[in-house]
């Protein structure tokens, strides 16, 4: 069983920021497998399954994400190596996708969480934000929807994602990278 974890914040004021890439590519996801709702409270998010997967939005806020991921990851005794977690990285540019497995948190509040509850041997997708201009601005910056141009782009970035994580459940990692890793959002085919 694979259990794919997207980070983001609960309510609809969240809905479309940065931080919240996560969700939306559970949400593509979840349509994909016609993934159904098992959602508990107990799990502190929401959670859907198909026949092979789990897909998790913690409803816990992005800072306390790994409660939710280990409730789940218990429940279900899911190993880490069977979690992927999406989650933005404002070290990548608008558009980047980077695959990683353990490593640091980089200032990642829910990446944060996550290691403090579960460990970090698990494997990241790092879906580049960008980063604003000085560093005081970051947590502004990533609650702030994305702006036009970006926008314009976002589908065709969220399905590029979810087809790399599907992909991740069943090919070696040095593989999904050499197929889906992007420099920038250039590299995504129109």
């Amino acid at each position: 069983m694979t259990l794919f974890v997207g980070l983001g914040n609960p309510g609809s004021q969240y809905e479309n920021t940065r931080h919240n890439i996560g969700f939306k590519v559970i949400d593509k996801l979840v349509d994909d497998f016609s993934a159904r709702d098992i959602s508990k409270t107990s799990f502190h998010g929401e959670l859907y399954r198909s026949a092979n997967s789990l897909f998790l939005k913690p409803t816990t806020f992005m800072n306390l994400s790994g409660k939710s991921l280990q409730a789940v990851k218990n429940f279900f005794k899911i190993e880490l190596e069977d979690i992927i977690v999406i989650h933005d990285d404002i070290d990548l540019p608008f558009g980047a996708v980077r695959f990683k497995k353990g490593g640091g948190h980089g200032g990642h509040n829910g990446l944060r969480s996550i290691d403090g509850h579960i460990g970090k041997e698990y494997l990241r997708v790092r879906v580049g934000v960008g980063k604003p201009e000085y560093k005081s601005q970051v947590s502004d910056y990533v609650l702030h929807d994305f702006n036009d141009d970006e926008k314009e782009v976002l589908d065709r970035l969220i399905d590029h994602v979810a087809k790399a994580c599907k992909a991740l459940a069943s090919e070696a990692l040095n593989e999904v990278k050499s197929k889906y890793s992007l420099k920038s959002i250039d590299g995504l085919a129109g």
